[in-house]
């Protein structure tokens, strides 16, 4: 019968556990490493055509300007038996770096006055890969006084995918005021996406020519639910609660309007 050969561990015995092992040396590069030029090529090439080659590489592929037009919201809005609409639309053109940044939002009602509209002319320059910082006019249009501001802001994508945008706006009369946006998308299915959207405006001082108060001003509450046919595409339904705050609230009982409101929405999102 052949025999069974079995191996013994050679370490068998042996308490490893006590074994120190060395840590390997620490020591900076050596001067040799530091010592070529910043490029190899430049050795093979020469630095002059190397130049004009990085010049080109960098032109072809990391200075590409592009462009994007977002209507973000585009919407019916309906309550209490009165209809009105809005739209909140923006456009960019430009690099990973610095881009031309144009927003526009307003609101109105079908058969009424128009009630509000304003346009923003930004630079907009990327301070990390998730945020912009934003400087520009903006340039009202509305039933009562219009106004111009100066703008600073800052937009883009924050822990969690929440997108947010913040800005400070000081106008031609001195008033000081703000605005905060935040909103998130929540994919139910690959088409259908749920987006809770919240905004409130404040302001430094009562302005009571535009019916703003000092404070919380004003804030919105809503959802929307969209159903994307193709990706740039996308109808939608929601519900949104409005209300006006302090003062605010005042002013527009003065006016013969309620603090706050509840709308059913019948929207479209669309880019390009």
């Amino acid at each position: 019968m052949p025999t069974t050969t079995t191996q013994s561990d050679p370490h068998a015995g042996h308490d490893m556990s006590t074994m120190e092992v060395p840590a390997p040396p620490k020591a900076p590069p050596s001067a040799a490493a530091m010592s070529g030029p910043a490029h190899a090529a430049d050795l093979v090439f020469g630095s002059d055509a190397m130049e004009q080659a990085r010049a080109g590489l960098a032109e072809e592929h990391g200075s590409i300007e592009t462009f994007k037009f977002l209507l973000d919201r585009g919407e019916v809005k309906i309550r209490n038996g009165s209809e009105g609409y809005l739209w909140d639309a923006q456009a960019w053109y430009g690099g990973d770096i610095d881009k031309l940044w144009v927003k526009s939002e307003g609101e109105g009602s079908f058969g009424g006055d128009f009630e509000e509209a304003e346009v923003q002319a930004l630079w907009s320059r990327a301070i990390d890969p998730w945020f912009d910082l934003q400087v520009g006019v903006r340039q009202d249009f509305q039933s009562g006084p219009d106004r111009t501001h100066l703008v600073l802001g800052v937009q883009g994508l924050a822990p969690y995918w929440f997108e947010v945008d913040g800005a400070v706006f000081v106008s031609n009369k001195g008033d000081v005021t703000a605005r905060l946006e935040g909103e998130y998308d929540l994919r139910i299915t690959q088409k259908l996406i749920l987006q809770p959207r919240l905004e409130l405006e404040l302001a430094m001082q009562d302005v009571p020519e535009l019916g703003i108060g000092s404070g919380i001003s004003s804030g919105e509450l809503g959802a929307r639910l969209r159903y994307e046919i193709v990706p740039e595409f996308a109808p939608y339904v929601g519900v949104e609660y409005e209300r006006a705050f302090g003062d605010t609230a005042r002013f527009a009982a003065d006016e013969g309007e309620g603090r706050d409101a509840f709308s059913f929405l019948v929207g479209l999102r669309a880019w390009f």
